[in-house]
């Protein structure tokens, strides 16, 4: 047997022998056996784990995400894989450079796959370090072991772009004739495979772009700038399982504008306004045009030429218009309204490549050489009662003029120049008829100012000639009296609102109401049903008259009368609303029957709800204090426990109470400032129960009412908690 050579676990040896054994004589003939003999061989960890590469190399684009393997590496070990002396473990020993004083890379230690962690998807940069040397090692006994053997090798690390970036802004010409779809740009993602979609930053009924798996962008039909100019949207890279690989790409494509829109014509007819005595260069108006195409290029510049003039009388090209601007100019001075009262003319708008008619028409209109005169100067003394109301007409004027009818020459404007600083009176003017309407513009007020001395001047909203000036006869008179008219009193406000604690002492004032009048007035107090309050018949100052009391009235309203002390007697009324504050004026008492009973025999542990509850505002959650009152064996016998602010239970201290009647002086104390105290007298029965835990009363026998030999019994229900 020791000649068949060392045992040994590798592959080039067996793991198991099998021999036979038999038992010879001094003869050489067999006496036993054959037998046979089976050897394990068991695994020793006598071999370190080697790496197939004595140095790898790998390729890791910027913002690789993490946990994303770029590479592996992979090692062997001779020994039983099925034994921990074949289990390996890789890790990273070592990290060259260190710019960031922080690994960036890490290693699946079972699979040997590097990828970058968090902090080097973040901070990867091929322009601050583009190679990294990693040392790997690789133990064995699954590098669990300080025993393990080890190897290492080098990982060369190099750093890429990344290639997910969004592409420059995109510029494509509009109405485009080419075929569709026409590519635009693309954008990649680092590793193949991934999955390419669009998504609108905006909600748009059509969507005239889509992206291929390779990341190419396409336009699908033609663009019209007019339409729309820039369009934002982003692509995004996923996974196989649809997850974002990185940020969303913003792409953003701008429509160039080419020359597709004809100028357009603001009007379908221009008409402009120019005097027969205009001089020479004179600006008569600027005729609008508009095109449709990019604002501020060559595509929407517009040029202006006059084409036609009809009648081209007296001369020919009367008119000149500024080529860039549309300005009409008057190039002679020859314009005569009893020759020809207007022009119409053709004027050609270009963009160079589109042309358009726009027709204008010129009215030559009178000069204005006569001012309005009145019919008469002075239109006499007019009486109206101060309570004429607003917009009644009580006067009309009249001035004429003789210039052409229906223009800014003839129209006449009506002004009050003098007597009227606060703008009481208004003038209207009927434009058929130049005739003028006095109306009330405001109210009138007998005893603020009881006449008005008004003088009215007429003109024109058209400038006058230069050798013409406005004179006396545009000017007219008229006085109005205002006649005094009894008012009923005004009070400042209709409705007053006051604040008063209840506790305010019979006396004070608590405001003061007016009323104007020039009569004089006298104040009364209406639906005072509580006699609260009385007023001063003079003055108007109200008092308190009696102790107020919060928890009867919350919001007292009563209305003040002001009454004339005239024999019209005229009045008004308003409404007072006093708010009544309230005051800790008094004390808790207890929200239930304060009658009470356990039941006899007593076990332990009983005890009974007793609710508090106080008549006052509470301005936060009540608080009450329960204590028991002085008397004898009291406090020995029972005792007071807090639920809450507004409970608490009332127990016996021992089981050996008698059935009876129980008083028992309660003190209850609330929170207010100052602060108030009720003492109750707790009424407490120890009873016989029936089963369903009620008290059970027996009933004395009357007269006349049959007796069986039994009691009658009454059984009391009190609502409240009885437990052990």
């Amino acid at each position: 047997i020791a000649n068949d050579g060392l045992l040994c676990y590798q592959l080039a040896c067996y793991l198991k022998w099998q021999r036979s054994v038999e038992a010879l004589n001094e003869k050489g003939e067999k006496v036993k056996g054959p037998y046979s003999i089976t050897i394990i061989v068991q695994d020793i960890n006598d071999n370190a784990p080697k790496f197939d590469q004595q140095k790898y190399h790998g390729v890791v684009r910027q913002n690789s995400r993490p946990g994303k393997p770029f590479m592996y590496v992979h090692a062997t070990d001779r020994d039983d894989p099925t034994t921990p002396n074949g289990q390996l473990s890789y890790s990273i020993l070592h990290h060259f450079p260190n710019p960031y004083n922080q690994m960036l890379f890490q290693i699946d230690n079972v699979t040997g796959a590097i990828s970058t962690n968090e902090k080097g998807f973040r901070v990867l940069n091929p322009q601050k370090q583009e190679n990294f040397l990693l040392v790997v090692t690789v133990k064995d006994l699954a590098g669990m072991s300080e025993n393990a053997l080890t190897s290492n090798t080098d990982v060369n690390i190099t750093v890429k772009e990344n290639l997910w970036k969004a592409p420059p802004r995109i510029n494509i010409k509009e109405n485009s004739t080419e075929p569709h779809p026409i590519s635009i740009t693309q954008v990649r993602w680092n590793e193949p495979g991934a999955n390419y979609e669009l998504m609108q930053r905006e909600r748009l009924s059509r969507f005239p772009f889509i992206i291929d798996q390779n990341g190419t962008i396409y336009v699908t039909e033609p663009l019209d700038r007019e339409e729309k100019e820039l369009y934002s949207f982003f692509a995004t890279a996923k996974d196989e399982e649809g997850k974002e690989l990185d940020r969303p790409l913003p792409i953003i494509v701008l429509v160039e504008d080419i020359n597709d829109n004809p100028p357009v014509c603001k009007n379908v007819l221009t008409i402009f306004e120019v005097q027969e005595n205009e001089g020479l260069g004179s600006n008569i108006g600027t005729l609008h045009a508009t095109d449709m195409d990019k604002e501020d290029t060559l595509n929407s510049r517009l040029q202006f030429r006059i084409v036609d003039q009809n009648p081209n009388i007296p001369i020919d090209n009367l008119f000149i218009i500024q080529q860039e601007a549309g300005t009409f100019q008057l190039s002679s001075s020859s314009l005569y309204k009893g020759l020809v009262s207007n022009y119409s003319l053709k004027v050609e708008v270009t963009d160079k490549v589109f042309t358009t008619l726009c027709d204008v028409k010129i009215n030559v209109i009178d000069i204005n050489d006569q001012i309005p005169i009145f019919e008469k100067s002075d239109y006499g003394n007019w009486t109206i009662p101060e309570n004429t109301p607003i917009g009644e007409v009580i006067l009309e004027i009249q001035a004429t003029d003789a210039d052409e009818p229906f223009t800014g020459s003839s129209q006449i404007i009506y002004q009050i120049e003098e007597g009227d600083q606060n703008k009481i009176f208004i003038i209207e003017t009927d434009p058929k008829t130049n005739r003028g309407f006095v109306k009330i513009n405001k109210v009138l007020d007998f005893e603020m100012s009881p006449a008005y001395n008004l003088t009215v001047k007429a003109t024109n909203p058209e400038p006058l000639v230069d050798t013409v000036q406005y004179n006396s006869s545009s000017v007219a008179y008229f006085r109005v009296t205002v006649t005094d008219v009894n008012e009923a009193p005004v009070f400042s406000r209709n409705t007053y609102i006051g604040y008063v604690y209840e506790n305010v002492p019979v006396g004070t004032l608590v405001m003061n109401v007016t009323a104007n009048d020039p009569e004089g007035d006298k104040y009364t107090l209406k639906s005072d049903t509580r006699n609260w309050l009385r007023i001063d018949t003079s003055s108007g100052e109200i008092y308190i008259a009696a102790p107020l009391d919060w928890e009867e009235e919350r919001a007292y309203i009563v209305q003040v009368t002001a009454t004339e002390e005239t024999k019209e007697s005229q009045s008004s009324t308003a409404v007072l609303t006093l708010h009544i504050k309230d005051v800790n004026d008094n004390p808790p008492r207890l929200a239930k029957d304060n009658f009470l009973f356990f039941c006899h025999p007593l076990h332990g542990g009983e005890r009974a709800e007793i609710v508090a509850t106080d008549d006052d505002e509470q301005m936060y959650a009540p608080e009450f204090t329960f204590s028991l009152g002085d008397g004898e064996n009291i406090k020995s016998t029972w005792e007071i426990s807090r639920i809450n602010g507004t409970h608490a239970y009332l127990s016996p201290k021992h089981t050996n109470l008698e059935e009876k009647y129980y008083s028992i002086p309660l003190i209850i104390n609330d929170n207010g400032k100052p602060p108030l105290e009720r003492n109750v007298n707790l009424q407490v029965k120890i009873c016989r129960c029936s089963d369903d835990k009620r008290c059970f009363i027996e009933a004395e026998h009357h007269h006349g009412l049959p007796s069986t030999g039994m009691a009658v019994g009454i059984l009391l229900g009190i609502v409240i908690f009885i437990g052990r």
